[in-house]
């Protein structure tokens, strides 16, 4: 049985309730992806900290489920969006992951809770996505023609030859991408205070948009500790190495755990 909440349906979306977490990961995919992205983490994390999470997945409108035209070419909409969406679900401490697009949408919505004085994230994990307030230095897609888009896709990596070359799929793919990539490209950094929470940033060592310096420059979003690791891969090391990245989020999550009250201590 899954849930979901949030305009619109299904925004955020749990497939495995868990009653007995006691923190919740919410996990915000990249350009083009939904919550498949994420499905085997359930099972894949370290047990103990699978036992005490629960896991949700941001599904913007137009992918996989919603077969809806995408609604978003902007970062502001899916921000204000999504707190209206997890606005009543804060009572139980939250984590952010967020891949390539998904972190810089992680990021924004931690910045739109405080500024709305709500309850934040305990930690954001971003990964494969240059801190927000360095400049893209990438040649802008978005209003291109089709194929300059699947150009683009094919040099990240990380979609199989056979999807990119299927006029079918593609037919239902690329307007997700450019909305999506319209999102990122438009993207206007507006300079804040640093966040309070902690910041693990996750690169892929051979990720070609992506730099060891452009994630080492999270650390100036956050107050608290900032660590960086970087794995074998390019830009979905996500994928090819998911069982060394679930491990190593798990670590991060075990922190968060540990500084959480006892849950048999009164309140």
């Amino acid at each position: 049985m899954s849930a979901a909440l949030g305009e619109p349906a299904q925004m955020l979306s749990c497939k495995r309730p868990n009653p007995a977490a006691r923190i919740r990961l919410y996990c915000f995919p990249f350009a083009g992806g939904g919550p498949a992205s994420f499905t085997s983490w359930v099972d894949e994390m370290p047990a103990d900290i699978g036992a005490k999470t629960e896991l949700w997945t941001v599904n913007l409108p137009g992918r996989e489920s919603m077969r809806v035209p995408p609604r978003y070419t902007r970062m502001s909409p899916i921000t204000q969006a999504l707190t209206d969406a997890i606005a009543s679900y804060l009572a139980v401490p939250f984590v952010f992951f967020g891949h390539s697009m998904g972190a810089l949408i992680s990021y924004e919505l931690a910045c739109e809770l405080r500024a709305r004085g709500m309850t934040g994230p305990l930690h954001i994990i971003v990964s494969a996505h240059r801190a927000p307030h360095l400049p893209d230095r990438h040649p802008m897609v978005h209003q291109l023609p089709d194929s300059e888009i699947v150009a683009k896709v094919r040099w990240l990596g990380g979609t199989p030859e056979e999807v990119l070359r299927s006029s079918e799929i593609m037919e239902l793919f690329l307007p997700v991408l450019r909305a999506d990539f319209t999102v990122c490209e438009t993207y206007v950094y507006q300079e804040r205070e640093p966040l309070d929470c902690p910041i693990t940033a996750f690169g892929g060592n051979d990720d070609p948009q992506v730099s060891r310096a452009d994630l080492a420059a999270w650390r100036a979003c956050t107050r608290k500790p900032f660590v960086l690791h970087m794995f074998p891969g390019d830009h979905f090391f996500l994928q090819s190495c998911e069982s060394l990245v679930l491990n190593v989020l798990g670590q991060d999550l075990r922190q968060v755990l540990r500084r959480l009250p006892d849950p048999g201590t009164p309140s």
